[in-house]
């Protein structure tokens, strides 16, 4: 059964009606910050946050004392300690947190070799076939649960439902430490009275949208005629809502044999400070990345951005898109989300560059119900024609025009992959 801690938190307790539900979202717990807290015992049960008290560096992450005064992830140390005076400043491990993860991954794929890492810290795993090694689906995640806090002394919350979707809100829901379990039967009495918020896709801007028009809860958005949604959000993210919200996800786990990536960057033969020319190439980047994407037939699960200032200080910075996508203006939008949570504040830019990562096949992405990104890859696909018929410099975005080649960026270009 199921039980609501406090206002948010609901974790199964007890034999779970799990049948169905073969789908683990498994989400490591304030991750960074709890691998640097194996070296500081003494300061569990309080405030951290990981980042470097110096400059203008970001929160890398915090733990959950933390956040409870608002410190978010990228958002600046600065801000975070004014916010939380009396938390402790721990500078970031990167390499240890790739070790732990690895090992974390180990453990899952123990279970299953269905497993699909999303990021670093968190991964989708289809316990389907699991059954008669170790259990049902629950015994699966608590067995899991156990052995990650066993072997690395690390906590993680684990959500099964029947779709991807159910069971990544479910792990939210457990957090920290949990495990919540949603019968198929349950799946709308659970989905329907949280907020819109909850629906995979669901931002600021769409969340204006569904307010205007009245819809405050998931139950809302699957009550509204299909046609009243469309017109409030358009074509393909009103159908993508649609569907959620009446917990249909036809997405299985695809397993990543390799780890691929596609980049592109460019380092300024004059450090630029003028945040409209960054974004301007980061825009360019993204075309770029995309037309090798389709070139090859792939899709990215993720996209990273990488900045280097003018005293060699290189950041990097990531994010998990909803859908895998090969679209440009997908890219930079979610490129320039992760630029505009660096605050630039006039630092001067030496290097900047897009890189898709965690690479999958176009029948893969397309097993999704929805494209919301199918306006914008006809367009680009037009592009894409024109180009190879009349040459690379053909059609170029209009927010491009009167820059060419290397003058646009006054740099050196570097593809990678």
């Amino acid at each position: 059964m199921s039980k609501q801690d406090g206002s948010a938190r609901q974790v199964t307790h007890g034999v779970a009606d799990d049948d169905g539900a073969n789908i683990l979202h498994i989400d490591m717990d304030a991750f960074f910050a709890s691998v640097e807290l194996l070296d500081h015992p003494e300061l569990r049960g309080k405030p951290v946050i990981i980042g470097h008290a110096e400059g203008r560096s970001v929160v890398t992450s915090a733990t959950y004392e933390a956040r409870r005064f608002g410190v978010t992830a990228a958002m600046p140390v600065s801000k975070a300690i004014r916010l939380c005076p009396q938390a402790t400043i721990l500078p970031p491990h990167h390499e240890r947190y790739t070790e732990y993860s690895r090992q974390v991954m180990g453990i899952f794929r123990d279970a299953t070799p269905l497993v699909e890492p999303l990021s670093i810290d968190e991964a989708f795993l289809d316990v389907s076939g699991a059954r008669r090694l170790i259990g049902s689906p629950a015994v699966v995640g608590q067995h899991i649960r156990d052995r990650v806090q066993r072997e690395t002394g690390l906590t993680c919350s684990v959500g099964a439902a029947a779709t991807k979707f159910v069971a990544k809100v479910a792990s939210g829901r457990a957090k920290p430490d949990g495990l919540l379990v949603i019968p198929p039967a349950q799946t709308l009495a659970f989905l329907h009275p949280l907020p819109i918020r909850a629906l995979w896709g669901v931002g600021a801007k769409t969340e204006e949208s569904l307010l205007r028009i009245g819809l405050h809860t998931v139950g809302d958005v699957a009550a509204t005629p299909l046609t009243t949604l469309t017109r409030a959000v358009g074509e393909a993210t009103g159908h993508k809502l649609h569907e959620l919200a009446h917990g249909r996800d036809a997405r299985s786990v695809v397993t990543a044999t390799s780890e691929k990536s596609i980049g592109h960057e460019v380092t300024f033969h004059v450090d630029v400070t003028d945040p409209a020319r960054v974004r301007l190439e980061l825009l360019r980047l993204a075309d770029q990345v995309a037309a090798r994407l389709r070139r090859a037939e792939l899709f990215a699960k993720t996209v990273a951005i990488k900045v280097r200032f003018e005293d060699f200080t290189t950041v990097t910075r990531s994010r998990t898109l909803s859908e895998p996508s090969n679209v440009g203006r997908r890219l930079f939008e979610e490129a320039n989300e992760l630029l505009t949570a660096l605050q630039l504040n006039g630092r001067a830019v030496r290097l900047i560059g897009v890189r898709a990562e965690q690479l999958t096949g176009e029948q893969d992405a397309m097993a999704a119900l929805w494209d919301p990104d199918e306006e914008w890859r006809e367009a680009e696909t037009t592009i894409d024609s024109l180009r190879a018929r009349f040459g690379g410099e053909a059609v170029r975005r209009a927010s491009l025009l009167g820059r060419k080649g290397n003058d646009t960026a006054g740099g050196t270009r570097a593809p990678s992959s």
